[in-house]
C-alpha cells in the first residue's frame, strides 16, 4: 500500500530536480531574493543573460565569497582559455598575474564593452595614481580616456605593456614623420628615442617635454654631442658626474656587458629623480625579469617594507656579490637586528662547502622570493642542510 505514495514522492523529486536544471528556473530561484535589475544593463555576462547563475554559484556552500565555486582566475579561465593561454606570455598586468580579474572587469553586467567596471581611464587610474596629476598639456589619448590605445591591458613583450615593443614605432604610427623631422631641425630624428624628451602621458612643457631637463641639455646640445655625433661615451658622463665613477670601477658593475648610463637615465630630459627612464623597479625589471617574477610569484617574499631595489643593491656597481652594499651578513643584519645575534655560524669562519667562500644570510636565504618559509632556498628540513652537511 505505501508503494504508490514512494513512487509519486520519487516522480515529484525527480521533476523537483528536472525543474530546478533548466537554466531559466535556476535563475528565477535566485532572482526571488537577487534584484534582478542589478544583473541588467547596457553589457551583460553571458552566463548571466542566459540564466545560469550556476556556472560560477554553488547554490549550496562554497569555499569562496559570493559562493563561487571555483577561485576567480579559476571560474573566468574555465571558459575563457585561449587567454588562459596567451595571458601567460610576456610580461603579464599585475592583476592579471595575480588572478585579479575582477580588478578590472564586473562578473555581472556593465555599461562598457570587455564588462569594464567603470570608465576604463578611472579604473586604470585607480591604481596607477602617479598619473593623476593635473597636467598643463596632456596627451591626446590620455587626455580621451584612450589608455588602450597604447597599452595592452592584460600582457606584452615590455615593462611598459606598450601595443607595440618599439615605442618610437607606436608613436610614429599616429605621428607624421616628416612633420617629427620639422620640428627637430637639428636633431638627427632617426635615432629616435621619443620617450626621451617626452613624457606620453602630459607635462608642464609645451609639445610633451618632460619637466626636468638635464643642465647640458637645457644650455644646448654641444655640452655633451660633437658635432655630426648622436652617442655619447660613458666617460662624457663622468666628466660630470665624478662621484659615480668610483661606484662603477668595482668588481661587480653595470658597465659590464655593453651596458651605459642611458640605459638607466634619460641624457635630455625625465620626471623621475636623477633623470630615471622610469619608476627604479622598471627600470631594473627590463634587465632582471626573472627576479621580478619569483618576487610576485613566490609564496614568502621580501617584507613589503623593502620598496626599492637600491635598499639592498649599489645601482651602480659594487665589490660584493650581485651588486650588494655590503656583505649579505651586513646588509640583512640593518633591518633583522636579533636574527644577526643569533644565528647558522657566518664569516670567515664558516665557510660555504659549494664554493668556499664565507657564509652569509643569503647562502640559505633568498631574498626575493622562495617557496619555503623564512624565504630559504630549498626545504629546511633536510634538503638545504645537505647541501654542505653530506656527511649526515
Amino acid at each position: 500500500m505505501m508503494r504508490k505514495p514512494t513512487q509519486l514522492f520519487m516522480l515529484l523529486f525527480v521533476g523537483i530536480v528536472l525543474w530546478w536544471s533548466r537554466a531559466d528556473a535556476g535563475s528565477a530561484v535566485c532572482f526571488s531574493c537577487h534584484e534582478k535589475s542589478a544583473f541588467s544593463g547596457p553589457v551583460v555576462h553571458q552566463p548571466v543573460a542566459s540564466g545560469e547563475c550556476v556556472t560560477c554559484h554553488n547554490p549550496h556552500v562554497a569555499r569562496y565569497d559570493g559562493l563561487l565555486s571555483q577561485s576567480v582566475a579559476d571560474l573566468c579561465y574555465s571558459c575563457h582559455t585561449k587567454e588562459a593561454k596567451a595571458f601567460t606570455k610576456g610580461i603579464m598586468h599585475i592583476p592579471v598575474s595575480q588572478g585579479k580579474c575582477l580588478a578590472c572587469h564586473e562578473p555581472h553586467k556593465a555599461d562598457a564593452k570587455g564588462l569594464i567596471n567603470g570608465r576604463l581611464r578611472d579604473r586604470c587610474l585607480a591604481c596607477h595614481k602617479t598619473l593623476t596629476a593635473q597636467y598643463q598639456v596632456t596627451h591626446a589619448p590620455y587626455a580621451r580616456g584612450q589608455c588602450e590605445a597604447c597599452h595592452q591591458p592584460h600582457n606584452a613583450g615590455n615593462t611598459m605593456l606598450l601595443r607595440d615593443d618599439d615605442p618610437d614605432r607606436l608613436c610614429s604610427s599616429c605621428h607624421n614623420q616628416d612633420k617629427v623631422r620639422q620640428a627637430h631641425p637639428n636633431y638627427p630624428v632617426a635615432v629616435k628615442g621619443c620617450l626621451t624628451c617626452h613624457n606620453p602621458h602630459g607635462s608642464s612643457r609645451a609639445n610633451l617635454v618632460r619637466n626636468t631637463l638635464h643642465a647640458p641639455y637645457a644650455k644646448g646640445c654641444t655640452g655633451c654631442h660633437v658635432a655630426g655625433q648622436s652617442t655619447v661615451p660613458v666617460e662624457t658622463c663622468l666628466g660630470c658626474h665624478k662621484e659615480i665613477s668610483g661606484q662603477l670601477r668595482t668588481i661587480h658593475s653595470h658597465l659590464i656587458g655593453g651596458n651605459s648610463c642611458t640605459n638607466c637615465h634619460s641624457p635630455h630630459a625625465g620626471d623621475e629623480k636623477r633623470l630615471l627612464r622610469g619608476r627604479q623597479m622598471q627600470i631594473c625589471r627590463t634587465c632582471h625579469e626573472d627576479t621580478y617574477r619569483r618576487f610576485e610569484k613566490s609564496t614568502y617574499v621580501h617584507t613589503e617594507s623593502v620598496k626599492e631595489c637600491n635598499e639592498c643593491h649599489a645601482v651602480h656597481g659594487s665589490n660584493h656579490m650581485a651588486m650588494l652594499r655590503g656583505d649579505g651578513n651586513g646588509v640583512c643584519s640593518r633591518c633583522h637586528e636579533t636574527q644577526g645575534k643569533f644565528t647558522h655560524p657566518v664569516g670567515d669562519k664558516a665557510r660555504d662547502q659549494r664554493t668556499g667562500q664565507p657564509m652569509t644570510c643569503v647562502n640559505c636565504h633568498n631574498p626575493h622570493g622562495s617557496e619555503y618559509k623564512g624565504q630559504m632556498r630549498l626545504n629546511p628540513e633536510k634538503e638545504l642542510c645537505n647541501q654542505c652537511h653530506q656527511g649526515y
